[in-house]
């Protein structure tokens, strides 16, 4: 059921060479309740198992579902995150992750959160490994239709790190209190209208090492005039397991750079995909 007034949506969900967390992914986007959305598989460079991959779901689900990809040069999340977005005419945009789970009412609680001048920031929650393998399991129940109590039961076993996310509280003005604060935003689950992404340049593709791509956007964002409303406990994601990294040396320094700047928007962006 579309959400009464809600927007366009284009959930872009960036990937690389991980194609059995993206099925699940996918397969989490294919049972949502709000239907005017479709999902863009941005694809930073894997090889052909992502692409027979986004192709068999083209064919066997009711998931509109287009795919960008670009060349393997190192990682380019911010490059492919800007191609994804200037491939879509959507109005609303919401940045995923290609290893994070959504719920069926995902989308939708996105679409009620959205506000014009407004980004929104959802939480996440991490699975151990062993529960990431059983969710990736084409057979497996589909866990992010699980209840609050039996994702109460895995948290107490220890295989979430976290429970309270996903709850469901409606905060009302309480989403707008930090409307400047960029901490903590991940872009793993972030939404923001596709003209406020434009009006900064998009992503600094000058961020080709892991991390802060996303801190940067968000500080350009509220820079030029964007305001911060939380997402917290409406729009979870589940996200599954990996080996963590740590940041690229080189990114820490560009973003520190960033703040010392004035500057709103990136030099090397999404203009030249437009």
């Amino acid at each position: 059921m579309k959400a009464r007034g809600g927007p366009g949506i284009a959930v872009i969900v960036s990937t690389y060479e991980r194609p059995d967390a993206l099925d699940a992914v996918l397969r989490s986007l294919a049972k949502q309740t709000y239907r005017a959305f479709e999902a863009v598989v941005a694809d930073d460079g894997s090889g052909p198992d992502t692409r027979e991959l986004v192709a068999r779901h083209v064919e066997e689900s009711n998931l509109e579902l287009r795919f960008v990809r670009q060349e393997d040069r190192g990682y380019r999340l911010a490059a492919i995150r800007n191609r994804a977005a200037a491939a879509t005419g959507q109005p609303y945009l919401v940045f995923l992750d290609g290893d994070c789970l959504v719920r069926p009412d995902y989308v939708e609680r996105h679409a009620r959160l959205a506000e014009p001048g407004h980004f929104v920031h959802g939480s996440r929650v991490r699975l151990d490994p062993g529960l990431s393998r059983f969710a990736i399991a084409r057979k497996a129940t589909a866990i992010e239709r699980w209840s609050a109590v039996r994702w109460l039961s895995e948290w107490l076993r220890g295989r979430v790190d976290r429970f309270t996310p996903l709850l469901r509280v409606p905060l009302g003005p309480l989403r707008r209190m930090s409307p400047r604060r960029w901490r903590g935003v991940k872009g793993c689950n972030l939404a923001l209208w596709r003209s406020d992404l434009l009006a900064v340049n998009g992503f600094d593709e000058g961020f080709q090492g892991w991390g802060f791509e996303d801190n940067d956007l968000v500080v350009r964002l509220i820079r030029n005039g964007v305001r911060r409303k939380e997402g917290r406990y409406a729009v979870p994601v589940l996200h599954l397991w990996h080996k963590s990294r740590p940041p690229d040396p080189a990114s820490r320094e560009r973003f520190e750079r960033r703040l010392r700047s004035n500057a709103v928007r990136a030099e090397h962006g999404i203009d030249h995909y437009m």
